[in-house]
């Protein structure tokens, strides 16, 4: 295939499945939006975790909250739980790898805050442990998928939001993730008191 073809068509599968999810997700990514602001404005903390390239979208998201995205605002808890190596090695060498979050949300949560759980199958362990996990804490969650959603909408409650990209690829939906987290972030930066 032609180089330049070949990048022609990564963007314009990005963009078309950019346009599919707004049309699809925009209410539900305005529900997650007030549920995270209601939260925040509680005095609560947003919790975040993710494998591979999911776990960089944690500590992206995190970020955000913590420092700012487009606007000066106060700082905002939030902890990706991806990122403490010496806490996530201990559990996975002394317990076992599928509790690395679960694990920590159970030391650091409490009722009332929320679980950005981030994965494209919707099948990663550790992140179905994480939501069972957040539940046991009385968090909510919201949780970023792909494809068909995976197991994780099976364990979600109805209070719970789910923002699935319908798409098989991997890179398209880390691409739509990104920017659902930006949604988000816009919306807790308008709605954060």
């Amino acid at each position: 295939m032609d180089m330049i073809k070949q990048i022609e068509n990564i963007f314009e599968e990005s963009i078309s499945l950019q346009n599919k999810t707004c049309e699809e997700l925009s209410s539900k990514i305005m529900e997650a939006g007030k549920l995270l602001s209601q939260s925040l404005n509680q005095g609560n903390k947003i919790l975040v975790c993710g494998n591979g390239g999911s776990a960089s979208d944690a500590q992206h998201f995190s970020s955000e909250l913590v420092n700012k995205f487009e606007k000066d605002r106060r700082a905002l808890a939030a902890i990706a739980l991806t990122t403490d190596s010496s806490t996530i090695t201990s559990i996975a060498n002394d317990s076992n790898y599928n509790e690395v979050f679960s694990r920590q949300i159970a030391a650091l949560s409490k009722p009332g805050d929320i679980l950005i759980a981030i994965s494209t199958s919707g099948n990663s362990l550790n992140i179905i442990s994480a939501v069972n996990a957040a539940h046991e804490g009385s968090m909510g969650v919201i949780a970023l998928t792909g494809n068909k959603g995976g197991e994780i909408p099976k364990i979600l409650s109805s209070s719970d939001i789910e923002l699935r990209v319908a798409s098989d690829s991997t890179a398209r939906i880390q691409e739509v993730h990104a920017v659902i987290i930006h949604c988000l972030c816009s919306l807790v930066d308008n709605l954060v008191t």
